[in-house]
């Protein structure tokens, strides 16, 4: 097949587009900074907590709604022995941002914290929370590395360009405007590539149900036609499994950076509660036409269609099942729109974890512990330098790593055990303290690692029940990870309490205090952020989103 120069037109059109709005809110950017002089660094981090809301519910939804989220969604719903049942997505994502909006959103977002790193420093001190930084960091790049690899490979079904050069070309992109114009860009180029995700997927979604090709899928959803039924079935002994996995995505992805940049940059706590609740309504709801399209590839008879016999799933090409329905099923220049709109998702969530990345490392390393005196300019190149290196790493890995999704799924899996837990002691437990923070961490790491990871071929060294083995591989129908997170939350507790008890009532020296928690009085002395109201920032809004489209 020969490179589609169309469509290859096409797609760089829209990156330029894309490209444009991230400098022109780079504009808007350096305007709010003359208005904020001294907090040039919380402008480009949380944009002077100045997103008006309906921006704030764009960013926030197109920062999940990404190209693991339109993508994976068709493949579970397509694989033979997953199908939607076990497509948990659309509900977990949209239940993480309603109860993030009902419990974290309001403590957060009052106390006017920068990071959501913010309070573990205040709590926990500079040591456990430079601990606490790495998974959320290693998350963020190896995220933004999968989606890019998963957009290079996307590109090369749909255009037939070289997978290196569609991922060193969207790296480069979205690196320049998130260099430029911190959380404006951000937040202004995730308006206009969510508008685009929608019209053009529901535009992809009539075209592929009508192809000739393509069975009822009303009939194939319960019934075996070309392979099994793609509503799917959960077995009893994967009761506990399915559980765990919805448990898991529900509440693991709440403590993400890449969430409370959203929280933190609303005018108002009632504002970034508002939008947490309608983005997961959202989120819901943009995932059903990737439902439709792995229906489809279910109920189609490839044999009728370029792409020919075996099957994607006979070739190993489940993880590509969007594209591929778009390149086979639709008109080509409906495959176009297609390949925009996953490039979109990509973007908007690449975007938003360097972003992510290099805020937490600005503030909570290089400004808090590194360079104390460091001024609001330094601390700006700071963050933007380290966000060419994210994206570097991002692109480098995409580009040299097979396992990118199994790193992510890893260190996903370490939020959830490590740092939700000590998540909600830090914003709910005023009694939990540094030790009890430490051993959480190492409950939850040595759990967590000794379960093993399949995906990485790291072996379990603890066999929960209900273990399976089948072909060379396990897996682990126990609820593992919500009990690792459990048992880490225990952990945190009950070492706090005894740390305490034991500094308290004497029975160790006060030389052994480490973490001097002897020092600390019971509430934590208010930070500059709290001791002041919002500042000449607030009051200063987004223009509506029509006055600049």
């Amino acid at each position: 097949m020969a490179v589609n120069i169309p469509g290859l037109v096409a797609v760089i059109v829209f990156y330029v587009f894309v490209l444009a709005t991230g400098i022109w809110a780079a504009r808007k950017s350096k305007q709010e900074e003359k208005k904020c002089a001294g907090d040039k660094s919380e402008v480009a981090m949380i944009g002077g907590r100045n997103i008006g809301t309906l921006v704030g519910i764009f960013t926030t939804t197109a920062t999940w709604v990404g190209g693991g989220f339109i993508n994976g969604i068709a493949e579970i719903v397509y694989l033979p022995h997953r199908g939607v049942s076990w497509t948990q997505a659309p509900i977990t994502y949209c239940l993480n941002l309603i109860l993030g909006g009902l419990f974290f959103a309001k403590p957060m977002r009052t106390k006017q914290y920068v990071t959501m790193m913010d309070p573990f420093q205040m709590k926990f001190g500079n040591t456990m929370s430079s601990l606490l930084i790495i998974p959320a960091v290693l998350g963020d790049i190896f995220w933004s590395a999968a989606v890019l690899a998963a957009l290079g490979a996307t590109m090369a079904v749909i255009l037939d360009v070289e997978t290196y050069l569609s991922i060193i070309l969207s790296a480069c992109v979205v690196i320049i405007y998130t260099l430029l114009g911190g959380l404006y860009s951000v937040a202004y180029t995730d308006v206009m590539q969510m508008i685009f995700i929608i019209v053009s997927l529901w535009l992809c979604v009539p075209f592929t149900i009508t192809n000739p090709a393509v069975a009822n899928i009303g009939y194939t959803m319960v019934n075996d036609l070309y392979q099994n039924p793609w509503i799917g079935k959960i077995e009893v002994k994967q009761i506990g499994r399915w559980i765990d996995d919805l448990l898991y995505m529900s509440l693991g992805g709440i403590p993400w950076q890449v969430y409370f940049q959203r929280v933190l940059a609303a005018s108002s706590v009632s504002q970034a509660q508002k939008t947490s609740y309608i983005a997961g309504i959202l989120c819901f709801t943009l995932s059903f036409p990737s439902i439709i399209i792995g229906a489809v590839a279910v109920s189609t008879d490839w044999n009728q269609t370029g792409y020919g016999l075996p099957t994607p799933n006979e070739r190993q090409e489940s993880s590509m099942i969007l594209p591929i329905v778009l390149q086979y099923l639709c008109p080509a220049y409906v495959s176009i729109l297609g390949i925009g709109a996953i490039s979109a998702a990509v973007m908007s969530s690449a975007d938003s974890s360097l972003l992510s990345a290099s805020s937490m490392f600005a503030r909570n390393i290089y400004k808090t512990i590194i360079r104390k005196t460091a001024s609001e300019k330094e601390v700006i190149w700071v963050m933007r330098t380290t966000i060419i290196l994210c994206g570097a790493a991002a692109a480098t890995m995409a580009l040299l790593t097979n396992s990118i999704y199994g790193l992510w799924f890893l260190s996903s899996e370490l939020v959830y055990a490590i740092l939700f837990p000590q998540f909600v002691c830090v914003l709910f437990i005023p009694s939990t303290n540094a030790y009890g923070s430490a051993a959480g961490y190492l409950v939850g790491l040595t759990l967590r690692l000794m379960a093993g990871e399949p995906f990485l071929r790291i072996p379990p060294l603890i066999q929960y029940p209900g273990i399976s083995f089948e072909n060379g591989s396990y897996q682990q129908l126990f609820p593992f990870k919500t009990f690792t997170m459990v048992l880490s939350f225990l952990s945190i507790v009950i070492f706090s309490y005894l740390a305490s008890f034991v500094f308290n009532r004497k029975l160790l020296p006060v030389r052994f205090d480490v973490f001097k928690i002897t020092d600390k009085t019971q509430e934590l002395p208010a930070t500059p952020e709290e001791q002041i109201t919002l500042n000449d920032c607030n009051n200063h809004k987004l223009e509506p989103l029509k006055d600049h489209m």
